[in-house]
């Protein structure tokens, strides 16, 4: 590890071939992985369909379904093996980058920047408001609500989608997820925690955006294919949306030749708006949790659901 919650590692560091062999034998008679073998799903695969003794594997990713459905497992393996992800420890990390995304699109900081850079004193102008706004939260699991906590004490009005419909402290209205064109037309800004699934591929996309009011703000910290990213450069473009912050992206690493990069009005993190220096502590104490409750034979925290994969 290079730092806290490293989970790939130095880049360049390789196995020897006794050590490879030494490490697949260690993988291979556990009963329980705490991470995917290599944070790899092809590895996941080998290990296993190689280890009949296996039932449990903890990803560290909330998204952790995502790296399950891409191992490709089949029925057999997906029935005997639990996998649980780590869904709720970045809440609080995930949260206040949307929040700082939330505010940013408020106090119009690409401007700001702008104006430093060519050192301008420009006229003053009024500046937007977190407070009094309306705010459209899609997903309502532990970063969701967590947003929600947070943007209601700012005194933001958050409107919160989910599929479910259930109450959440700080949310004043729940929707259904086919609402979200009718309260994306309302919103000052729009933030998703959603997770990367055939049903949210796309949700955020040119129909969803041609509905949104000049200068909407929107922020991703859930799943990159949840947001059309041809549909949001386009909403860029024409000032329907006023500015973006991403922490996630369709192809990660972002591709070089993306128009993301050099748009004035999108703030282009690297998937690493989750990472704290507890976070490592906080998987543990959720492993730990899980652990009791495998051993007691109870219901595990955050099992992946292996048709959505989340």
């Amino acid at each position: 590890m290079r730092f806290a919650a490293d989970y790939s590692g130095d880049p360049a560091w390789r196995r020897s071939p006794e050590q490879q062999r030494r490490y697949e034998a260690m993988i291979d008679g556990a009963d329980i992985l705490y991470g995917i073998p290599d944070v790899d799903p092809v590895a996941l695969h080998r290990t296993v369909r190689a280890n009949p003794r296996l039932r449990w594997v903890q990803t560290m990713a909330a998204g952790g379904g995502g790296q399950v459905k891409a191992a490709g497992l089949d029925t057999i393996d997906l029935a005997r093996v639990a996998f649980t992800t780590s869904a709720g420890v970045h809440g609080t990390a995930l949260a206040e980058f949307a929040v700082l995304g939330v505010l940013a699109g408020a106090k119009h900081l690409p401007r700001l920047n702008e104006l430093q850079h060519d050192r301008v004193w420009a006229d003053r102008w009024t500046m937007g408001q977190v407070a009094g706004s309306r705010v459209l939260v899609l997903g309502l699991g532990g970063i969701g609500a967590e947003v929600a906590r947070l943007l209601s004490a700012l005194g933001a009005t958050v409107v919160g989608a989910s599929r479910t419909g259930t109450p959440v402290a700080g949310v004043a209205e729940v929707v259904r997820t086919d609402a979200l064109v009718t309260e994306a037309a309302r919103a000052d800004a729009i933030v998703t925690t959603l997770p990367g699934t055939a049903s949210t591929e796309g949700l955020l996309g040119a129909e969803l955006l041609a509905a949104v009011r000049p200068g909407t703000t929107v922020v991703n910290v859930g799943r990159g294919t949840v947001i059309d990213e041809a549909a949001l450069l386009a909403a860029l473009d024409d000032r329907r949306i006023g500015f973006a912050a991403l922490d996630v992206f369709a192809v990660e690493p972002l591709p070089q030749d993306s128009p993301l990069w050099r748009h004035p009005r999108v703030l282009v993190s690297p998937h690493t708006a989750a990472l704290t220096d507890t976070e490592e502590r906080r998987i543990a104490e959720l492993f730990a949790d899980n652990a009791t409750r495998f051993l007691d034979g109870r219901e595990l925290v955050n099992r992946v659901d292996t048709v959505e994969f989340y």
